[in-house]
């Protein structure tokens, strides 16, 4: 069976509550992603630190998350805008910053020879009602987010399974019943929906045979069995003192998934607690390469499933949840606000490589130098762990997550 990582998905629901003029970009447009990129990641980390909190398996896209947020601040204003930037790390000025996230976007969507990786929007509005041609031009230009009409008001049921399908067919069907009945109503006009799709190899793969079940320790005296996947090979790789940074990549190595170990089995709280932007940072900046690494790793699946809007609100972005939220840019009028944001992802991680898919709804209501060779490194994941999914090309990361127990 073919490896896929596939897909994290965003929709945003907007349902009732221009942009500001600029000067046009000083900066280069490489600059200007890496400033996107870093702030994305910067919003990985602070996400994951709240969600951190919950017991068991984590498994989200921030990069997925980031975007849908993306073109949601595009029609935000005043104090709104504000917080949202604050809260997500925008910090370029937004006609920029949606160049930015634009080109980045046209890069993930390239062709890619070994892998396959792609990006997708739509923008779901009422039919009849009328958006700001700012706002639009925006999410088609950058976004590619193309505007395609639905009846919300009077059949908000097919208009959301209309949805559904389409995040479906983008997900390969790895997503279904993502807006769950009720989740659109009578008072809802506008949807916006994004999904990453990949798909692709490790560069070299495991050694089905080499696959045994093996103790997978919980905690310090709690283990499960697990089957556990064994290589021998050349890595990037940091030793970090109290923890092991090992880089596997996927073919082409444009992509790769990087697992942070705790080196004891009780290490994760001190790791997690140490996972700050910086820290990671120089961490990742310390891969280096390793002629042979024993690695051994479990086998994992896992689905998870997230209510944002108290995270985002505890994160700084408060107003956008409340009935004087400002998203005029969308319509002229303060109209909308957020009325919930969810988060389901999905990822499957075998011999072969890695198939991952991810839906977020957001739901918007109406306002009412070289020694002697030592031995080996030993890489053995048989506990706890943080990995991510990192494009190599820009630095960002487009998956994030903790394996607590690979049975899960």
């Amino acid at each position: 069976m073919k490896f896929l990582l596939r897909i994290f998905l965003m929709c945003l629901i907007l349902s009732m509550s221009k942009l500001p003029a600029e000067t046009p970009p000083s900066a280069t447009a490489t600059s200007d992603q890496a400033a996107v990129v870093e702030g994305n990641n910067a919003f990985a980390i602070d996400l994951y630190n709240l969600l951190r909190t919950q017991s068991g398996n984590l498994f989200f896209s921030p990069d997925s998350i980031s975007t849908a947020m993306a073109m949601t601040y595009a029609g935000a204003r005043g104090d709104t805008a504000t917080e949202m930037a604050k809260t997500l790390h925008f910090t370029l000025p937004p006609l920029r910053l949606h160049s930015a996230m634009g080109s980045l976007l046209g890069d993930l969507n390239a062709p890619h020879d070994e892998y396959k990786l792609c990006m997708a929007n739509a923008l779901w509005a009422q039919q009849g009602y009328t958006f700001l041609d700012d706002f639009l031009k925006v999410t088609k230009s950058d976004y590619d987010a193309g505007l395609k009409q639905v009846d919300f008001k009077d059949a908000p049921e097919t208009a959301r399974l209309t949805i559904n399908q389409w995040v479906e067919q983008q997900t390969d069907n790895k997503i279904k019943d993502l807006l769950q009945r009720g989740t659109l109503n009578n008072k809802t006009r506008l949807v916006l929906t994004n999904a990453i799709y990949f798909k692709g190899d490790w560069q070299t793969q495991f050694d089905k045979a080499q696959t045994r079940d093996e103790d997978f320790h919980l905690s310090a005296t709690q283990n499960v069995n697990a089957p556990m996947m064994h290589r021998e090979a050349g890595f990037n790789y940091f030793d970090g003192g109290t923890l092991q940074i090992l880089e596997i990549p996927y073919k082409s190595a444009e992509l790769s998934m990087i697992v942070l170990l705790p080196k004891e089995v009780g290490g994760m709280f001190a790791l997690e607690q140490s996972l700050t932007t910086p820290n990671t940072r120089q961490w990742l900046g310390q891969l280096r390469p390793i002629p042979k690494v024993v690695l051994t790793l479990p086998k994992f699946k896992m689905t998870r499933q997230f209510e944002l809007q108290g995270t985002l609100g505890s994160m700084g972005m408060t107003l956008a949840f409340d009935a004087h939220a400002d998203f005029s840019g969308m319509t002229g009028n303060r109209d909308f606000f957020i009325s919930a944001v969810i988060h389901k992802a999905y990822i499957d991680v075998n011999e072969e490589g890695t198939e991952a898919a991810a839906a977020t709804a957001v739901v918007m209501r109406s306002m009412m130098a070289r020694m002697q060779q030592p031995a080996p490194p030993v890489f053995r994941a048989d506990h706890p762990f943080i990995f991510l999914i990192r494009d190599n090309r820009s630095g960002g990361i487009l998956f994030m997550g903790r394996v607590a127990d690979p049975t899960k």
